[in-house]
């Protein structure tokens, strides 16, 4: 299983959702370090290993290739 935190949000609003993870990286030294994961319909059926290590490996890989922020979502 891969190392780090991950926090995973169940059944709170969008806005919710995101004032929680706000919430979070005020509170703890190395927020960048935190791996958010909102429950879907599919991950909810996942075992918490698996879960934990895709939302890792995502985390990851983000850190690595960091959206640019000039684009939007569709272009």
């Amino acid at each position: 299983m891969r190392d780090g935190k991950v926090i995973l949000i169940h059944g709170f609003s969008n806005e919710e959702a995101f004032r929680v993870m706000r919430a979070v990286k005020a509170a703890v030294a190395d927020p960048g370090d935190i791996a958010f994961a909102v429950s879907t319909p599919t991950n909810l059926d996942w075992r918490i290993r698996d879960l934990v290590d895709q939302v890792r490996l995502d985390h990851e890989y983000m850190k690595q290739n960091p959206p640019d922020p000039r684009k939007g979502i569709n272009d």
